[in-house]
């Protein structure tokens, strides 16, 4: 894999894998503690990386819009959410927690940090 430093300042992978899009979000989604699929130019994209980046997570994020073959990924992650607006959509420990709306519910209603614990992402 190629590595190239986003504007948040840790390394994103460039994707170069099989050409099922859902495979490969699967495969990305289980490969870090948290990851993040976004788009550079969405707002709730970013508030949910500052999020994360508060709380003291390093996310991985895979920014679609920088990458080729980044609006079959966008496809797959609406067809899994099965709604239109398809970021930012975050995993945590492999598992699809949503998008901004469920990740915004689960750190109001305290389940977010346990689930970054068990995950590996939060030590304290």
């Amino acid at each position: 894999m190629h590595y190239q430093v986003d504007s948040w300042g840790y390394y994103m992978p460039r994707m170069s894998m099989g050409s099922d899009p859902m495979e490969r979000v699967a495969k990305l989604a289980s490969e870090s503690a948290v990851v993040i699929f976004s788009l550079s130019s969405c707002c709730m994209c970013h508030a949910v990386k500052r999020l994360f980046c508060g709380l003291g997570v390093n996310p991985t994020v895979y920014e679609l819009d920088q990458d080729p073959r980044g609006k079959d990924l966008e496809a797959a992650l609406m067809r899994l959410l099965g709604n239109s607006q398809a970021v930012p959509v975050v995993f945590i420990g492999g598992k699809l927690i949503g998008a901004m709306d469920r990740v915004m519910a689960s750190h109001i209603n305290g389940t977010l940090v346990p689930l970054l614990k068990e995950a590996g992402a939060l030590w304290l």
